[in-house]
């Protein structure tokens, strides 16, 4: 393929404990160490495992950071290309589609989360608390220049809903918009995967906004929801926020379709409230299991709508990415760094 070739791309955002325990994701790549995909690992493994792929992939997966923390550490991406082996339609689609994989955002704050068990929960960033202030941390997915501190976020510090002191001020947010912001006419998807709740949701969390492809939106979503269930027999609610859970401003969701990305969704996985954010370890692998069902009805859809419909101009000549961390679907030129 030729250097100045246009890439389409999907851009996906997972949450720290979801992506390296799912080897659905990276299935047909050859690993040198040995990793245990069904427990949840401290960020130093994680980075370790991306590594780890990388180097015994050399021909297939690549590596960029594209941020740093609040606590100055690294926010990386793999890049794989053309990776799959065991699956047709996959294999088909990656010689359009190349993907991006961030496995964790919130670097910071999930590494604190090993500190001991009182901190096992935390939700929001590390950064230092406001003037006057006395608590530390943002939640990141209010963070997002969209609509931000309209609604469902607080102004308080110390609430788990805290929105940060204005839109992007937190390095971890920013560094996304930034390179998503410059991939933004190219981008096709844009997922983000957390917990909990056994959610699809869409654009906006904002109840009196709609996104101008609600319809197609709701019906993509459900057709994901329907291919999670065939998995585990896990039902999956879609709808927006307001619908389906609460009003919320300032996610990476509504960011990403309000600067022109059109397919934008947030899975919340497993489960309905048995264990919450707590999830038993013998869960992790089923749990990825439907996530990487939905992600791939997505993908699907995105994909042969691009490029089987004739929507892209010279589509043959065109290759698509797909990104993942919480993970994102981009149009990009030349190689991403």
């Amino acid at each position: 393929m030729e250097k100045n070739t246009l890439k389409f791309g999907i851009f996906l955002l997972i949450s720290s404990c979801v992506l390296e325990t799912s080897n659905s994701l990276v299935e047909g790549l050859e690993s040198t160490q040995a990793y245990d995909y069904t427990k949840y690992h401290p960020m130093d493994e994680i980075y370790k495992w991306m590594e780890d792929v990388e180097q015994g992939n050399p021909e297939l997966v690549s590596s960029a950071v594209y941020g740093r923390t609040y606590e100055g550490r690294n926010i990386k991406l793999l890049k794989i290309v053309n990776s799959y082996k065991t699956n047709t339609k996959l294999e088909q689609m990656l010689q359009n589609l190349d993907v991006y994989v961030t496995p964790v955002i919130n670097v910071d704050g999930y590494n604190y989360t090993w500190v001991n068990s009182s901190t096992r929960l935390w939700r929001k960033s590390r950064s230092d608390p406001p003037p006057n202030g006395t608590c530390y941390g943002v939640d990141l997915n209010r963070n997002f220049n969209a609509n931000w501190g309209t609604v469902g976020v607080s102004f308080d510090s110390c609430s788990n809903t805290y929105c940060g002191n204005s839109a992007g001020s937190e390095p971890e947010a920013k560094a996304v918009m930034d390179i998503v912001g410059k991939m933004h006419e190219q981008i096709l998807c844009f997922l983000t995967i957390h917990s909990a709740g056994q959610l699809i949701l869409l654009p906006y969390g904002h109840p009196e906004i709609s996104a101008p492809n609600y319809d197609e939106l709701v019906s993509v979503g459900k057709a994901a929801a329907a291919e999670m269930k065939k998995v585990h027999g896990m039902d999956y609610t879609v709808g927006t926020s307001p619908q389906i859970l609460y009003a919320n401003s300032g996610s990476s969701r509504d960011w990403a379709r309000l600067i022109g990305i059109p397919f934008s969704y947030t899975f919340e996985l497993r489960d309905k409230g048995e264990f919450g954010h707590l999830l038993p370890e013998e869960q992790i692998q089923p749990a990825c299991e439907e996530a990487f069902a939905g992600a791939l009805s997505i993908i699907t859809y995105v994909h042969d709508k691009a490029f089987n419909s004739g929507a892209l101009p010279n589509a043959a000549g065109v290759a698509i990415t797909i990104w993942s961390t919480i993970m994102a679907v981009s149009l990009s030129t030349g190689v991403l760094v």
